[in-house]
């Protein structure tokens, strides 16, 4: 059981999961991308319920997701949209993030979605870019401002 100090982050840190959850059901309808498009539902359970850990920081989340994309963007281009491509292009992103030290977990979603949708190269700006950026942020206003911890531990 955690103590009373725990315990308040983990309710934090769930609040902050709604509250980035419902900003990008915002974005992503305003921005005509439905939701299953949007790669980030586990990324921000992981930066908000566990920031203290390493896949949990910028550099792994946002480069993971940029790596994971652009594979999958490649792959897409190379072999077409098949579930085939799909499953090369998510293993091969999991070497290209332990290449680039971007591991994120929640990014190995990226390509499937690259590759299985036909997805266009402005899929690696926007919604992937701009939405890691901003969650990124949005991480590290809740965190210093609300959970009273520092975040991210290290930048780069």
């Amino acid at each position: 059981m955690p103590d009373r100090l725990d315990a308040l982050k983990i309710v934090i840190g769930g609040v902050g999961g709604a509250v980035a959850i419902a900003i990008m059901e915002l974005l992503s309808a305003r921005n005509a991308f439905p939701l299953f498009a949007v790669p980030f539902a586990s990324s921000i359970a992981m930066v908000m319920g566990t920031p203290e850990t390493a896949p949990a920081q910028p550099r792994p989340l946002i480069g993971g997701h940029l790596v994971c994309t652009l594979v999958g963007l490649i792959v897409l281009n190379i072999a077409g949209p098949s579930p085939w491509a799909a499953a090369a292009a998510v293993g091969l992103s999991i070497v290209a993030m332990h290449l680039t030290r971007t591991f994120h977990p929640p990014a190995g979603v990226d390509p499937v979605i690259v590759v299985m949708n036909d997805m266009s190269w402005t899929f690696l700006l926007a919604p992937v870019g701009a939405g890691a950026l901003l969650l990124a942020i949005f991480a590290y206003c809740w965190h210093n401002l609300f959970r009273r911890q520092t975040w991210p531990l290290k930048w780069f």
